[in-house]
Parts: C-alpha cells; structure tokens; sequence
C-alpha cells in the first residue's frame, strides 16, 4: 500500500470532469471518502454515478481534474487501482453452472490471489457470506440474498482496501437487504472503505456520509442527520385528504407554501412557517370543500431530502 494511501484519504477527487463529444456527464465534481467509511453516491438514472465510478476504477480516463484511489492516480495508475479495489455491480453476475466455491475459487484467481493463501480466503468468503453449508450448491439454486452475499464475498477474496458496490441489493426483498447491510458494517469495522449506490432511500440512511449527484453535478455532500436538518429549514407537513390531485391543486403556487409532493397515500407540504402554514392548508382546503384527514408536523425522511434538492437544483437550472 502507498504512502498516500496511508497518510490520506481512502479515494478523492477534484474537479473531474468527464465529456462524451458536446455532453458533459461529470462536470466537476469532487468529493473524498475517509478510510472505514460507508459512503453513499446517490443520483437518478443518468446523473453520471455510473461514469463517476467507472473513472474511479480506472475503466474511463477524465477529461480534466484528478483523482487518486487508494493513493494511486486515477489517469496514470489505473492497472494499481484495479489490483486494490473490489466491484459488486447491481446485476448477478456471477457464473450459475458453478458451485459456490467454484465461483469463489474462479475469482480468487482472476483477482491473482497468491496460490498459497487461497484456502484462507475462500473459507473467509464461505464464513462472512454465511455459506458454509451452501459451498457446494449450485449457484443458480441459491435464493436471490444468498446471490448477492456470494457476490459481495467474491468481489473482496483479495482483500481490496476500497469497495465499489453498485446498487447491491437491487430486486432484494427487505429482510435479505437489511442481512447485506449487516455484512457491509462488518467490512466497514474490519477497515475497509465502501462506495455504495442505491436507490432505496431508506438504505441511505445506512450510511456515513451521502453525496448526491444530479445532471453531472455534486449538489448535496454531508451526513445524513445534517442534510435532513438542512431540508427542516422549512418545516414539513404530512397532509392527508379526501381529494389529493383537488388538494395539490389548491396548494400549488401559494405563497407560503414551498413545496408540495406525493407520499404514500398522502402528501408532503413544505412550508416556510408551520403555524402559519397549517392555518393556510386549512383554509384553502376548506374554501375547496377537501376534508382534511391528517395534518401534522413531521421529521423529513432522505426521501423528502432527495426529491426536495433536485427540485430545488431544477428551479436554478431549469
């Protein structure tokens, strides 16, 4: 491992920036991720998470800025950054005519595991995985979570210091998310630096830090509590009714009331002053003849965060 690996920061970057002909997928973007953290990237299809990790695997060479992951740089060292990361991708993909161990053991090779520490680190997979019993099975026979789990345990069979885990749970029923989620913790503690996309946004309350990217640009950076405390500048109501497209019409383009969404069965309003802003709701409904069936005061998930910064990055940037 470099010196800047052990004195610095797991992976950073400044200022990248990458253009596909008159299209700018990344457009200066930075950020830098601790050693041992979980960090989220976060972004709608097409925001340039894709090509912001793919630069960062050494698989894209930036147009401008620079990078280093694991204290090597991302435009001269690419085949170093390979050899010291791990990358789950969001589709299985892994071979199913194979036995667990045999993908476990396919991979230890082609991630150029010496031949002498092989065992070791296969029983290391089978037991962190949790499939020990299942090492012989056939893989596709495995249950989708055991799927995932055997991936996660193939992408770290050469011990990378950094792990790229692209929308991980993707298609994962909830039990079997919040078990993957345990292993990630686990390889947080024993000191490994993870990188995970996803679009649950539950899940992003999982992690350290969130970084949000939106039409090529970081718009969001900081944990998940404070982003949350950002949004609650505002105040958030949690509005139910008797007519919701009749009450979202009433609402919208009032003064006073900055934002209103759909969530679940009812609404997300952001006001500017909540006493104010209930008497409002109240009597706009009211002059509309909509029944309120709950109005109140609510803490804003990652969710309402999300929604909440891209709508406010469209109005800048229409």
């Amino acid at each position: 491992m470099s010196e800047a690996m052990d004195n610095g920061p797991a992976l950073e970057i400044r200022d990248l920036v990458k253009t596909f002909g008159d299209f700018t997928a990344v457009d200066h973007v930075s950020f830098q991720v601790k050693k041992g953290e979980i960090f989220g990237f976060l972004g709608p299809n097409g925001a340039g998470k894709s090509t912001v990790i793919r630069m960062l695997c050494g698989l894209l060479t930036p147009t401008s800025g620079w990078g280093f992951v694991a204290g090597f740089d991302v435009t001269k060292n690419p085949e170093e950054i390979r050899k010291n990361i791990g990358y789950m991708s969001q589709k299985f993909s892994l071979y199913d005519d194979l036995a667990v161990e045999e993908n476990i053991d396919f991979f230890s090779r082609i991630y150029s595991v010496p031949k002498h520490l092989r065992a070791e680190r296969k029983e290391y997979v089978l037991r962190m995985a949790g499939l020990i019993d299942r090492r012989t099975t056939v893989t596709k026979l495995l249950a989708g979570g055991w799927k995932q789990r055997l991936a996660l345990g193939c992408a770290i069979v050469h011990s990378p210091r950094i792990l790229f885990l692209d929308e991980p749970t993707s298609g994962v029923d909830p039990i079997a998310r919040r078990s993957f989620w345990d292993l990630i913790y686990q390889l947080a503690e024993g000191g490994q630096t993870i990188l995970v996309t996803t679009h649950y946004m539950d899940e992003a309350e999982y992690c350290n830090r969130l970084a949000l990217i939106y039409r090529g640009k970081l718009i969001a950076l900081g944990v998940p509590d404070a982003l949350k405390r950002d949004l609650h500048s505002h105040k958030l109501l949690q509005l139910e009714t008797s007519d919701l497209l009749g009450t979202m019409r009433a609402l919208e383009k009032q003064s006073g009331i900055l934002d209103v969404a759909v969530f679940g069965a009812g609404l997300h309003v952001n006001v500017a002053e909540l006493a104010p802003g209930i008497e409002q709701i109240r009597k706009l409904l009211e002059q509309a003849h909509i029944h309120i069936k709950r109005l109140e005061p609510i803490q804003p998930t990652m969710e309402d965060v999300f929604v909440g910064l891209i709508e406010a990055e469209e109005l800048k940037n229409p």
